[in-house]
């Protein structure tokens, strides 16, 4: 279990997990949250970090490089949060 189970942040989440290959607004080694929000819904963005490698032909992409995290729900869902507050951003 991981340090943020009990009281999950999204943006601590983000910065635990996520931050090496994905940043908010600018493209990194995967898309950026703003890219993401604008095409996801909460449940395929939840699905994706679940499993990405049987979700990513779903969604397009040729290949999977992301990393399949065993986060908890809670921890799931506060970066699925977070991710959708960058919708409409740039």
């Amino acid at each position: 279990m991981s340090a943020y189970a009990k009281d999950p942040d999204g943006k601590k989440v983000f910065e635990t997990y996520c931050w090496g290959c994905h940043h908010q607004t600018a493209m990194a080694f995967g898309p950026p949250f703003s890219q993401i929000a604008a095409k996801r819904t909460a449940d395929q963005i939840e699905a994706y970090i679940v499993s990405p490698k049987s979700m990513y032909k779903s969604f397009g992409y040729k290949r999977s490089v992301m990393t399949q995290f065993n986060l908890s729900e809670k921890e799931r869902k506060a970066i699925t949060k977070y991710i959708l507050s960058y919708k409409g951003k740039k």
